[in-house]
């Protein structure tokens, strides 16, 4: 069933409980979610079988990524100090973000890993991007710490956010060769605080979540500035088959913790981006109409939203005991 563009009459409803996630799979946290042609849900996560495939109705359907997804966990250092554990044999150091490209492949940023792979359906490995090993800090050079891809539809070139060491934008032909590259740290047009999400708006037109400045850039295909659109800690965004951009906010600093209405929304921008619509309950928290720590976003054919959250980060690592907490939410469009 397809669906018309989003109005500020469409309402989106939670969905309690949708993913089965099988006995003996542990998310620890859903990184980020991307949907192919045929609705089939991909999440990303940093638990034992990194890739987990659903359907709509929430069934898994496919899983890989860990050939040894039962060995036990093993201590590494993660990018803020901090001795953390994950699940020996996972093929990726650090699952940060999945996108499904329109031939179906996906793209998978593994951002301490500082490479990107291309992979069909079945996790087979077709291309990389990325040496492994990091670039100097912020000196502009693929990759430092990659955050997010975004793939052109007719041309099959790649734009690639390197965001958490660098502050740049790469753009590669589909087989992997250097375009040209733009951006520089700083919060004046074209600069970036922590670029985190990308995605194509029209076939001209790239959308870049500079999250730390607070704002959505657009660019043209060869990194020109055009337009800035507010949004609070804009972690994440993607684009339904109207044009209409859905940009995941995170939460307020330590400081503004329990301050109502800041951030954990999904804002909806129509292609001109002007704000439609936003949904998401003013506080964070673990119950079906609410948001932990948002990261990923997607959108089926039904106009169905897919969120995920790197609740373990942020909220799930400093409980006592630490616990994994809920970080993959589906809200069902139900009337416009």
């Amino acid at each position: 069933m397809s669906v018309g563009p989003v109005t500020s009459a469409t309402v989106y409803e939670p969905v309690p409980f949708w993913a089965k996630v099988p006995h003996g799979v542990w998310l620890r946290e859903a990184t980020s979610v991307a949907v192919d042609s045929a609705d089939r849900v991909y999440v990303f996560n940093r638990g034992n079988m990194p890739v987990v495939v659903f359907d709509r109705a929430g069934n898994a359907v496919d899983m890989w990524g860990n050939e040894t997804p039962f060995d036990g966990t093993e201590l590494f250092e993660d990018p803020y100090g901090a001795m953390m554990p994950r699940w020996r044999g996972c093929r990726f150091v650090r699952p940060h973000a999945v996108t499904v490209d329109h031939e179906d492949r996906l793209w998978l940023v593994d951002d301490v890993g500082n490479r990107i792979v291309r992979t069909d359906r079945a996790g087979t490995t077709l291309l990389t991007l990325g040496s492994g090993r990091p670039s100097p800090f912020q000196s502009g050079e693929a990759f430092n710490r990659p955050t997010d891809v975004a793939v052109h539809p007719r041309t099959g070139d790649v734009f690639v956010t390197d965001g958490y060491g660098n502050s740049r934008v790469h753009r590669f032909r589909a087989d992997g060769t250097p375009v040209l590259s733009w951006g520089r740290p700083g919060s004046d047009p074209g600069e970036f605080s922590l670029p985190h999400g990308i995605a194509l708006l029209d076939d001209d037109t790239v959308l870049v979540c500079d999250r730390e400045n607070h704002r959505v850039q657009t660019f043209s295909l060869d990194g020109e500035f055009r337009d800035t659109w507010h949004a609070h800690k804009a972690a994440a965004v993607c684009v339904d088959r109207h044009g209409y951009a859905y940009v995941a906010e995170q939460g307020p600093p330590p400081v503004q913790h329990g301050v109502p209405g800041i951030g954990h929304k999904i804002r909806v921008h129509d292609p001109e981006g002007r704000e439609v619509l936003r949904f998401g309950a003013q506080l964070p928290g673990e119950a079906p109409d609410r948001f932990n720590w948002l990261h990923g976003v997607a959108v089926d054919s039904e106009g169905s939203v897919y969120a995920a959250e790197v609740s373990y980060v942020e909220v799930g690592s400093k409980l006592t005991p630490p616990r994994e907490l809920v970080s993959l939410r589906k809200w069902r469009r139900v009337r416009d």
